[in-house]
């Protein structure tokens, strides 16, 4: 039997719909180290992680047998992709389950911040009765800035509308606006327009640090910040800075440079004693809906690439959409984009007197996806022919 095993608090439908599929599955509530992970992967098919598990190479060297990794999240730079599609390890993610979740709680933390609701509840919670007005804003006609204008920035830029705001965005690619948003041409004149200025960039390296005293110095008096993207991407040392200076009013932080492993653990960051101040515990897509959709999305292209091989919304592998297979067995061949791969796989076939009922190639970047359905069962001899020849990666029978 196939197993899988599911790390950091899954939704529990990827464990039963895993089942239904016929997996032996293991779940664990927090995430897991290096050396933990590779003992818990002995024998482990799938695996599921969050954001808190890391994939590496070392990891994937140790444990060869391990056929795909599904990122129950959006972000995949827990794992080692390019080294994961070279030893023939696909990889799926949700790039679009939470995307109402976060967007929701982005809403809410701009509301909250102009009403400065985080302070007033200070004041309550110690015995001060303040009703004063001074600080306090409705959002309607308030410039909210968008940075990142992909899945979430842009369904935040329609929600943003509907409550009155006027909606700016930057983005390194083009995008198309979506309502009467307005593109601006460099950050800094997003920045110096924009009453809220909210972080919605992806995980690549290139954006560590990225916002950073200069950009915080080119933000409006009294605007307010908020990052629930990714936390390597602003220096909350610099965010701190200007909250004291009285330059930013308020700040709404998700997401940070270095997050506890398991619920429980202890967390101290310098911003808790600030006066406007919304912290959260990495728990922008975290509610039932989206854990749910998360945990059906996933799971489904897992067993998928496991039963059909099919590659659809695979963040590193050739994308393949496959249906049920149209003979007696189909045969999964990963290989380097070499010439004349898919050439010596039909000639193996043909020699051996297997007729092919269907056949589809994908290729991406440096890695060649070719699956076959053939007319019969290829014996071992079949098998080991096919897994000789120059540039395999990973060969897999799906009866």
């Amino acid at each position: 039997m196939a197993k899988a095993l599911l790390l950091e608090n899954i939704h529990p439908f990827a464990a039963q719909s895993l089942r239904d599929h016929g997996f032996e599955v293991e779940t664990m509530q927090g995430a897991l180290g290096e050396d933990e992970l590779i003992r818990a992967l002995d024998g482990v098919d799938l695996l599921g992680v969050r954001s808190k598990t890391s994939v590496t190479a070392a990891v994937i060297d140790a444990c060869p047998w391990l056929t795909a990794v599904g990122c129950f999240c959006i972000g995949t730079n827990q794992v080692d992709l390019n080294y994961a599609g070279k030893k023939g390890i696909a990889v799926f993610n949700a790039p679009y389950s939470n995307t109402r979740s976060v967007v929701e709680l982005v809403i809410c933390d701009i509301i909250c911040l102009m009403r400065r609701i985080p302070a007033h509840t200070h004041h309550m919670r110690h015995g001060l009765w303040d009703k004063s007005a001074s600080g306090s804003h409705e959002v309607r006609g308030k410039t909210l800035g968008i940075i990142g204008y992909g899945n979430i920035g842009s369904q935040l830029s329609v929600l943003a509308e509907a409550l009155g705001m006027r909606v700016v965005f930057y983005d390194i690619e083009e995008k198309l606006a979506m309502g009467n948003a307005h593109r601006c041409e460099t950050l800094n004149e997003l920045l110096e327009q924009s009453d809220a200025v909210t972080l919605h960039v992806d995980g690549r390296k290139s954006n560590t640090g990225f916002f950073g005293e200069d950009q915080f110095e080119h933000m409006k008096q009294n605007a307010i910040f908020i990052n629930l993207s990714r936390g390597f991407v602003a220096d909350l040392d610099a965010l701190k800075r200007h909250l004291d200076s009285g330059h930013l009013s308020g700040a709404a932080v998700d997401v940070f440079p270095v997050e506890p492993k398991k619920v429980g653990d202890p967390f101290h960051t310098e911003l808790a004693n600030e006066d406007n101040m919304i912290l959260t515990p990495h728990i922008g897509g975290s509610t039932l809906e989206a854990q749910e959709s998360i945990g059906h999305f996933v799971s489904q292209r897992l067993e998928d690439y496991w039963s059909k091989g099919s590659t659809m919304l695979s963040v590193n592998m050739p994308q393949l959409t496959l249906g049920p297979c149209k003979g007696a067995a189909r045969i999964a061949h990963l290989h380097a984009n070499l010439p004349g791969v898919l050439a010596r796989v039909n000639h193996v076939l043909g020699e051996r007197n297997i007729n092919i009922a269907a056949q589809s190639l994908g290729t991406e970047g440096e890695l060649g996806y070719v699956v076959t359905d053939v007319s019969q069962k290829p014996d071992q001899e079949t098998l080991d022919a096919l897994s000789h020849i120059e540039g395999t990666i990973r060969m897999r029978v799906i009866s």
